[in-house]
């Protein structure tokens, strides 16, 4: 869609943006300050909003410098991530203060900023210094381009003031958070078109190989941006006038950040819709959920969001304990609205439903671990994961899921209303902005017709196991228990390759566990009854083991080997899902909001 010049006058904040050396991975920003503070201070973020992790982004940040006309300006560093400069007063009160600087980018990711001789990407956050003092003051955004990058293309969600056929040119922001909440992406890419809800929407996708059914990306994208609309406002509008997805397709990746009117993501080429195939992969399903999630995020934590993020500190982190209800819920919505919109039928969206149950109740941590207290930890736990992770943690994203599925079933069983008015009522009661759990409490009394106290002391707040098997059978969906596959019999998580299996996790209460086994050890083979077996894959176990409840596993350990005795288990079991009632089911998954 073509961008529309703005009647807005340029900002006393300007940022100019080049790629200076695609080799070295260099973007070189240029920042004006038309009116500077006597002694000005400027800062670069510690962290991304959606991605709560402190990330350092100034360690990629060099060569800054200072100048007021042709006079160079001394450059005082406070801390790691923040410096002052001293104005020149002699030269003008006014006189703008200029600052250089580069910023290297190799991140091929959707948090920070790439760039190479194939395209570019970055967010404000990790290129353009806040200045303090000036945040709620107009900003822009100037794309230069270079001899280099002459055949590349611009695309973001900023507004344009003046920019040429090729996306190039001046974009303007309200303040510092629109700005930074605005990616870029630049180089040779596809880029395609469509409408939902009367708004124009655009796709660009970088790396695609050449067997990629653009057209069939946009029908079903515009199908799942329909459907949310539809979700939040009927047949009204939605709040943003325009919508931008940029994708990275790679060889392997995959992952989204939602920002206020776009979405950045990636995912492995092999997972886009292919030119002459009908069928969708199941690679095609997950991206088609990711899209459907990040798009929910337009309304679900970018407009109707946490009290703790009503305003948001750079320099730190912010923490909030709901993110099971922003990222959870949002979860739980990704895949429905799929089936709503007709890219699911019944049976796939349980599977994927079923693979987020076993992924939460093969998670020892969730009896440690509220998801509560997931979402205020994200900063230290979520996005620092290690070998503990699953016995110390729960995710709010897959155990928030099924959170709302329970309040969503317990809603529509009582016959008194359903998750999906809840999140209407609460996006009219906080008016499209900051709430707070109260805020949701408040409205499931007045929807629900009673207090859910006891739910949400449990469900969010506590680590009792969700009444999942009883709701899903009250609408139609039995659960049977299944053999489950030999890791998860075991208690471990591997990873096999080249005929050798590394333990990279010893779940909690597990055979592994008992036996001895650690982070790190090779699992080597089995004795069994005096013979020596060597492992390539751990699903041989059972061929060796034969009937045999106890066998003696061979570890290299440190360069140590190690013989443990395990015995194994014959109790453990994973959940399947079945359809027993089919009408039944179609009055939860086919409902219209």
């Amino acid at each position: 869609m073509a961008a529309k010049k703005s009647s807005a006058l340029p900002a006393g904040i300007h940022y100019r943006v080049e790629p200076a050396d695609l080799h070295a991975h260099l973007f070189r920003v240029t920042l004006t300050i038309a009116r500077p503070a006597a002694l000005q201070q400027v800062s670069l973020p510690v962290w991304i909003p959606g991605s709560y992790l402190v990330r350092e982004f100034s360690k990629n940040l060099q060569k800054l410098h200072a100048r007021q006309g042709t006079r160079g300006v001394a450059v005082q560093q406070l801390d790691k991530c923040s410096w002052q400069i001293s104005t020149d007063a002699s030269a003008a009160p006014l006189a703008p203060l200029v600052l250089d600087y580069e910023v290297y980018a190799l991140d091929n990711s959707v948090r920070t900023a790439w760039l190479d001789a194939q395209r570019g990407f970055f967010n404000g956050t990790s290129l353009c210094l806040r200045v303090h003092g000036q945040e709620n003051a107009p900003h822009a955004l100037e794309l230069a381009g270079t001899p280099a990058t002459a055949k590349w293309e611009a695309a973001t969600g900023l507004a344009a003031h003046k920019v040429n056929r090729k996306g190039f040119g001046t974009y303007l922001a309200a303040g510092y958070d629109e700005l930074v909440d605005c990616p870029v992406e630049i180089g040779n890419f596809w880029s395609g078109e469509f409408r939902a809800g009367g708004v124009p929407h655009r796709f660009v996708v970088a790396g695609a190989a050449g067997s990629f059914d653009g057209a069939r990306l946009l029908a079903d994208a515009q199908k799942i941006c329909e459907e949310s609309i539809r979700f939040w406002h009927g047949r009204r509008k939605p709040p943003h006038k325009s919508y931008l997805f940029m994708l990275n397709a790679v060889d392997d990746g995959y992952g989204g950040l939602e920002h206020r009117n776009s979405t950045a993501l990636i995912a492995s080429r092999r997972d886009l819709p292919r030119l002459g195939e009908t069928r969708t992969s199941e690679g095609y399903t997950t991206l088609l959920g990711l899209i459907s999630h990040e798009y929910f995020h337009t309304w679900n934590v970018k407009r109707l969001r946490p009290a703790d993020f009503a305003h948001y500190d750079y320099t730190r982190e912010n923490y909030s304990a709901l993110l099971w209800f922003f990222e959870g819920f949002t979860s739980y919505y990704d895949d429905l609205l799929l089936r709503r919109c007709g890219l699911l039928d019944d049976a796939a969206y349980l599977k994927l439903l079923n693979k987020t149950i076993n992924q939460v109740l093969q998670t020892p941590g969730r009896e440690v671990q509220s998801v509560a207290q997931a979402s205020f930890d994200a900063w230290v736990k979520y996005y620092r994961q290690d070998e503990n992770t699953p016995n110390a943690t729960v995710s709010y994203y897959t155990k928030g899921a099924l959170v709302a599925l329970c309040f969503d079933l317990t809603l529509r069983r009582e016959g008194t209303s359903t998750l999906d008015a809840v999140m209407r009522a609460l996006w009219d009661r906080c008016k499209a902005g900051p709430m707070s759990e109260a805020d949701f409490a408040a409205v499931l009394r007045e929807l629900g017709g009673r207090a859910y106290s006891r739910e949400l002391l449990h469900w969010v707040h506590g680590v009792r196991e969700l009444p999942l098997r009883e709701l899903l059978q009250a609408f139609g969906v039995s659960v049977h228990d299944d053999p489950p596959q030999q890791a998860q019999r075991l208690g471990l998580r591997v990873a096999e390759s080249g005929g050798a299996i590394q333990v990279k996790a010893v779940l909690r209460g597990g055979a592994a566990e008992r036996a001895g086994f650690a982070s790190s050890d090779e699992w080597l083979g089995v004795e069994v009854a005096g013979d020596g077996w060597r492992l390539a894959k751990l699903d041989d176990l059972p061929f060796y083991a034969g009937q045999h409840k106890t066998v003696t596993a061979l570890v290299a350990r440190d360069r140590r080997l190690l013989r443990l005795p395990l015995t194994l288990p014959a109790d453990v079991t994973t959940w399947r899902l079945a359809v027993h009632d089919a009408a039944q089911l179609r009055k939860w998954l086919a409902a219209q909001p």
